[in-house]
């Protein structure tokens, strides 16, 4: 049987077939044995196909060929990948200046890894009815920052629903997965979009200023009107797997753009005579903070902080 992979429970997987039923799946004995690299190799949104057995569970026996996944560095083993989610339509993420506040450096590392795996994303900017005047004015610069790259970005209150109905449009007949830091809003903004899904939400650490853990787990949860959304847990950081380092300044658009001009066609951006890229930070026409972070994951490249995963 042919099915969909709509739940992941660490070694359970929950599975609805193309007949529409649910079985819990387990992944059979040596199937981790060809050379999936990685801490779950089954994910949610993947194709499967699985046996039934006797107790009324199945066996996952092949995963079909994926068009896309979007990755990251493991939160619990630095040197194994963790697959967040399969076949995506896009990603939204989700991104709060305050309470708790999203980095322009975690920002653009997701954007990189998902232009690396061609997942167009949407950058939803949320809890606008807690910040000041100052913080709406710094808001205001980073949606535009991103806006000029080429990133569509949407201001929300997912509280009081405020903006939300704008994402509706985006979300039909798409999956799409929905990502950002612990505590940014996605329970909050899941339950405005599907009434009943009673995810669970929690309050801000005040001590720290971040969000706690609600979800435990990836889920893909179906829209009213079709589509799905899929909710992973928060994540804290962003290593990024698979992106050679000449290959990493094609995953961030404007520095691609630039980088055509430059003397040497291996320019690393860093160093080099005649580099475009860099004569552009000093114009501003690329953003200083999109350079740094460019830069840092350059760095994890440079110091092999992740055996590559794949």
């Amino acid at each position: 049987m042919r099915g969909l992979v709509i739940k992941n429970t660490g070694s359970w997987y929950t599975v609805k077939t193309e007949e529409g039923k649910v079985i819990e799946s387990k992944i059979k004995g040596n199937f981790r044995l060809k050379g999936i690299r990685s801490t779950n190799p089954v994910a949610v949104g993947d194709w499967v196909e699985i046996v039934a057995n006797q107790e009324g569970t199945a066996f996952i026996t092949e995963i079909d060929d994926r068009k896309n996944y979007i990755v990251r560095k493991s939160p619990n083993l630095s040197k194994q990948s963790h697959i967040l989610a399969a076949n995506l339509d896009q990603a939204i993420l989700i991104v709060t200046v305050n309470y708790p506040q999203t980095s322009t450096t975690f920002i653009d590392r997701f954007l990189a890894g998902a232009e690396a795996y061609r997942v167009p994303v949407v950058l939803v900017f949320n809890k606008r009815d807690l910040l000041s005047e100052e913080e709406l004015h710094y808001e205001q610069m980073v949606m535009t920052l991103y806006e000029t790259i080429g990133y569509k970005c949407f201001e929300i209150c997912a509280e009081s629903g405020e903006g939300v109905d704008a994402l509706m449009p985006l979300l039909k007949d798409n999956v799409t997965l929905l990502s950002g830091n612990s505590g940014v809003g996605k329970s909050t903004l899941i339950n405005k979009l599907i009434p009943g899904a009673a995810q669970r939400t929690a309050e801000i650490s005040d001590a720290h200023n971040t969000g706690m853990h609600t979800t435990t787990f990836s889920e893909m949860l179906e829209i009213p009107g079709g589509g799905y959304v899929i909710d992973t847990p928060g994540i804290k950081g962003f290593g990024t797997f698979d992106i050679e380092p000449s290959e990493l300044s094609s995953y961030f658009k404007e520095i691609f753009q630039f980088s055509q001009d430059c003397k040497f066609s291996n320019c690393t951006h860093t160093h080099e005579p005649g580099c475009a890229v860099r004569k552009a930070v000093e114009e501003h026409y690329i953003a200083e903070s999109r350079y740094a972070s460019y830069l840092s994951m350059l760095d994890d490249k440079e110091e092999n902080k992740y055996r590559e995963a794949f």
